[in-house]
């Protein structure tokens, strides 16, 4: 669903504010028992109020329900389901970094923080379940697991994030069709214009071979979109509806994180807007056939 990815620039609005004093930022090399506490009540508030806030504004408008499940699986053409995978493994990754950053063991790292983002998720799904517009999806459940098991998956395997989740976003022309769906302004279509999204799986190739002397920054990208979508369901075709059909993408890509800098403020912002594709010369191929080129794709 579309508030997942609005929950997801949340937290990452967050973390810019919370990384502009890089000096308060340094990681403790031993447990750091105030800090730890620090980060488990403020998760814990801003988690409560966030899941208030969408209780009273998001849900509020809608008749409630006895708690229920729904199969929106077929919906969007899993654009939001990938929305979710990307949802689950930042909101995991903040997780585990702020608890590294108090000195936390790595093994609780990942048990307490690399979690996070499929708890809170979860959570965000038992309030669907009680709303009749909606319901709770396993759809949506096993994508949150799905993030969560990229992010764990390679700290246990190789001790680092070699494949990251990206987003990128561009206007389409679908957006003034259904404004009140797909969104009036460019924040609100970047939220919820799927036909615009492509969410990206950027592996860094360097550090799949590091005796290598290939840019420490270089990453290969494969991304994943759709378009045609003005409804969730695959109406039958009309003035209206338009063809939906997928795209799969394969881009060059930037780490930002490893790009070499002296500058302290550099390094956080690089940090933290690694989420976003670099553009670059992109090919993408369609589901209903061809082939197109982008010199630039976004």
């Amino acid at each position: 669903m579309k508030k997942e990815v609005f929950i997801f620039f949340l937290f990452c609005t967050i973390a810019i504010t919370a990384q502009q004093s890089s000096s308060f930022w340094i990681k403790s090399d031993t447990l750091n028992k105030s800090r730890r506490n620090a980060i488990v009540i403020s998760e814990s508030i801003l988690g409560a109020g966030t899941l208030i806030a969408l209780d009273q504004l998001w849900y509020a408008d809608y008749p409630r329900s006895s708690f229920h499940f729904t199969n929106d699986n077929n919906q969007w053409k899993q654009m939001d389901k990938v929305g979710h995978i990307m949802t689950s493994y930042y909101v995991g990754k903040i997780g585990m970094e702020l608890l590294d950053w108090a000195g936390v063991r790595k093994n609780d790292q990942l048990l307490y923080g690399a979690t996070l983002g499929f708890s809170f998720l979860a959570a965000i799904e038992v309030l669907d379940g009680f709303s009749s517009e909606w319901g709770a999806s396993w759809g949506d459940i096993a994508s949150n697991a799905a993030g969560t098991g990229l992010l764990v998956g390679q700290e246990l395997l190789w001790k680092e994030q070699r494949i990251t989740m990206k987003y990128s976003f561009h206007q389409t022309s679908y957006a003034k069709l259904r404004p009140g769906t797909l969104g009036e302004s460019f924040l609100q279509q970047a939220l919820k214009d799927y036909n615009g999204q492509t969410y990206w799986l950027s592996a860094n190739l360097w550090s799949f071979a590091k005796e290598s002397s290939l840019p420490k920054w270089l990453n290969v990208a494969f991304g994943y979109g759709a378009e045609g979508m003005l409804y969730g369901e695959n109406l039958p075709t009309n003035m209206l509806q338009q063809n939906p059909y997928r795209q799969f993408y394969l881009s060059l890509d930037v780490d930002l994180t490893k790009i070499k800098t002296k500058s302290k403020f550099l390094k956080s912002v690089f940090s933290v807007v690694n989420f976003i594709k670099i553009p670059a010369p992109t090919l993408e191929f369609r589901s209903k056939g061809g082939i197109k080129f982008h010199y630039l794709y976004f």
